[in-house]
């Protein structure tokens, strides 16, 4: 992995776009200490370095309906290289799922699957568990989220 020299203006600068990445680059100068052009230049090689991978909007869930979270638990049905590629497509073809990962540990896969209602989460684990083999399917429903955020912690850089 490619490590980049990340100075305080860098981190300052990467810290209010995790916040906002509407807020208008004179503000952001501002903030850092920057006139508009070396800033616009830094959040360009910054882009380019790829450690900003996009910008988005951020929905919420659960007033578009989406109240239910389920961390859903697999265990491959096989290890062998087919078979990882084949489940990774698979997994990764559902909208529902929003976060995938290969894990340690007991289980090899965890998803974090975001539906309706009961319902949906039954027709999502249906189309999941036909698909492909698996050894073991463990799901997680989440009652309350106490902590959410998007921005990761810079305060190592």
């Amino acid at each position: 992995m490619k490590s980049y020299s990340i100075d305080r203006i860098d981190r300052d600068i990467l810290a209010l776009l995790q916040q906002n990445a509407d807020v208008p680059l004179s503000d952001i100068a501002e903030q850092v200490g920057l006139t508009q052009t070396p800033c616009w230049r830094r959040i360009q090689r910054l882009e380019q370095q790829g450690l900003i991978s996009r910008r988005v909007a951020l929905l919420d869930a659960q007033k578009l309906g989406l109240a239910m979270t389920v961390f859903v638990q697999v265990k491959a049905g096989r290890h062998d290289g087919s078979w990882l590629d084949a489940f990774a497509r698979h997994a990764s073809a559902f909208d529902e799922v929003v976060e995938f990962y290969r894990m340690s540990g007991e289980y090899d896969y965890m998803l974090k699957v975001q539906v309706t209602d009961m319902a949906s989460f039954d027709h999502f684990y249906k189309r999941l568990v036909n698909g492909i083999e698996l050894s073991d399917v463990t799901s997680s429903f989440a009652m309350e989220q106490i902590k959410y955020d998007t921005a990761l912690p810079l305060h190592h850089l």
